[in-house]
């Protein structure tokens, strides 16, 4: 007997058949059970697609009602049923209504809620330019000055895992409990540095040009909505050359409340007098994913830098790796059509 890492029940482990498809095979040690406590999100983490099958061994299932995962399994009666019958058969197989590397939990990605569209509203980091690699820089150069981590330098999970997506007064707090002031200077301090390096090294995500005239040319309404300092909000949508496409620029750090909460967006939507019945968001971190739907927004969530199976615990609706993906611009023509 064990404990589900989800829920903490005694779980009892079923054997599970070797192979479950061709060149495709489950994870031999998965502590969670079969009655939905583990999210689809989750589960991704123990389906590795192997080239040789492990050996048999336990396995503990876990399927969720509510997702996209399909299980075929034998009888196998819920913990809650009160059933006796025992678990003894294997599992026949695992199908996934989606490709491993594609988008963690859609069966059918759609905009068409949204129409007609009135307004795009956009993250900044992350969102329209690959920056977490040079605020990681930053971030790095300015810890071994004052030794952090007893000057191991950090490394890119760190980074996504302690600082993607949160304002700078949560870091300031973060780094340095005990002492706010110093924890304030620092990221003032990291944020020139930051500056400093993307003078030469920002991007434009590849396809936001082609976006933004997608959205030009329907007319439609777009805010930046972000919790960089406003010094680096404005830098970095002025180096990208988009100053003239937002009607304007909401801050998390001039709200009562940043991101994750909704309230960013929630005035975005204000300042350009659109409901969110009629708009959509663009956004990369978990805490902006989560202020979107918050918001009651869709959000295309953008695999820039975080990990898919992390940015689909936030639920977006769905996932693109760049403003190029050829699912972004299936959905838009379709949203289009619904739109006319």
């Amino acid at each position: 007997m064990m404990r589900c890492k989800r829920c903490q029940d005694l779980i009892e482990p079923v054997n599970c058949e070797q192979q479950l498809a061709p060149k495709t095979n489950i994870l031999h040690s998965m502590p969670f059970h079969l009655d939905g406590c583990l999210s689809l999100s989750a589960l991704r983490l123990y389906l590795p697609f192997l080239s040789s099958p492990p050996p048999p061994s336990s396995i503990y299932y876990s399927a969720p009602s509510s997702s996209s995962l399909q299980l075929s399994l034998p009888h196998s009666p819920s913990r809650h049923s009160g059933a006796s019958s025992q678990r003894t058969s294997p599992v026949r197989s695992l199908m996934m209504t989606v490709s491993s590397g594609d988008n963690a939990a859609d069966t059918k990605i759609s905009l068409t809620g949204s129409a007609p569209l009135e307004a795009v509203l956009f993250d900044v980091d992350g969102t329209l330019c690959d920056s977490d690699p040079i605020h990681l820089e930053a971030f790095k150069i300015l810890f071994q000055e004052i030794g952090y981590n007893a000057g191991v330098p950090i490394d890119e999970q760190y980074y996504i895992e302690h600082f993607a997506g949160k304002h700078n007064e949560e870091l300031a707090e973060f780094l340095f409990p005990d002492d706010i002031p110093r924890g304030v200077k620092f990221m003032e301090d990291k944020e020139t540095m930051f500056r400093k390096l993307a003078e030469e090294k920002l991007k434009a995500i590849d396809g936001l040009y082609k976006l933004q005239k997608w959205i030009e040319d329907r007319g439609l309404k777009r805010v930046a909505v972000t919790n960089a300092p406003k010094t680096n909000a404005e830098f970095m949508i002025s180096r990208l050359g988009l100053s003239d496409f937002f009607e304007g620029v909401i801050l998390g750090e001039e709200c009562e409340h940043a991101k994750p909460h909704p309230e960013p967006y929630l005035k975005g939507l204000e300042l350009l007098k659109v409901s969110k019945e009629h708009a959509i968001i663009f956004e990369d971190s978990v805490s902006g994913i989560k202020a979107g739907v918050a918001a009651g927004m869709p959000v295309i969530g953008l695999t820039t830098r975080n990990p898919e199976h992390i940015l689909m615990q936030a639920k977006p609706t769905f996932l693109i790796k760049t403003y190029d993906d050829p699912k972004l611009w299936a959905a838009l023509e379709e949203l289009d059509k619904k739109s006319t």
